[in-house]
């Protein structure tokens, strides 16, 4: 963990952990312990039991008296997440339209080049990055804090699901295309079209989201 520098240790090893158990590294039903987590990271009890303690509290773990068992994310889970986001996404969307400044319309246009860039290339790595950048600017751009930080922890929560879904290429390339015509709708200043258009997006990547989940189980 020697990349871990600017926050505490015990966020770091929390992120490190979230991220784990939202994409299957430590699938569901698996036992943590502290024991075993200080062998894997190389760090102190003391950030993990802290890093733990925050996971229960994101009921991603649950204490089972042998250790903390892996709960993660559910098919059951992603559909509560995706109904959230579909339901106050827009809303992100329509203040970040009425709220743009100019270095916010330039990091919007920055990500939206990126995009297309990776799609030509066909890199899907960085699309998933750009993807996450591009929502993650919306819910800072909107400047309405309780919208970002509602919407953040849920659009990490299904990266998992976000990831088998990117796969499609079909998909994919729809995706890029809704992207663009939110950015479009946000630029020139349309905030209930950028609302109405993000909140299809959420709901075709619900639907996608399931259906390939299903088709792989």
């Amino acid at each position: 963990m020697k990349e871990f520098k600017t926050i505490s240790l015990a966020t770091q090893v929390f992120e490190k952990l979230e991220e784990d158990i939202i994409t299957g590294v430590y699938p569901r039903g698996e036992i943590l312990t502290e024991l075993k987590l200080v062998e894997q990271l190389g760090v102190s009890r003391t950030p993990i039991r802290e890093a733990l303690r925050r996971l229960e509290q994101e009921r991603l773990i649950a204490e089972s008296g042998k250790g903390s068992v892996v709960l993660g994310i559910t098919m059951e889970d992603l559909v509560d997440i995706m109904d959230i986001r579909q339901r106050i996404e827009g809303l992100a969307a329509y203040y970040a339209t009425r709220n743009l400044t100019d270095e916010g319309r330039e990091k919007l246009q920055h990500i939206s080049e990126l995009q297309d860039f990776y799609y030509d290339k066909q890199d899907i790595d960085n699309l998933r990055k750009m993807d996450d950048k591009f929502h993650d600017a919306i819910y800072q751009l909107c400047d309405r804090p309780v919208l970002r930080d509602t919407l953040i922890p849920l659009h990490r929560k299904s990266q998992r699901y976000r990831r088998i879904s990117i796969e499609d290429k079909n998909r994919l390339g729809n995706s890029i295309q809704e992207h663009k015509a939110i950015y479009n709708a946000i630029i020139s200043g349309d905030a209930e079209l950028a609302a109405k258009l993000i909140t299809e997006h959420i709901a075709r990547a619900k639907q996608n989201m399931i259906e390939r989940c299903y088709h792989n189980g």
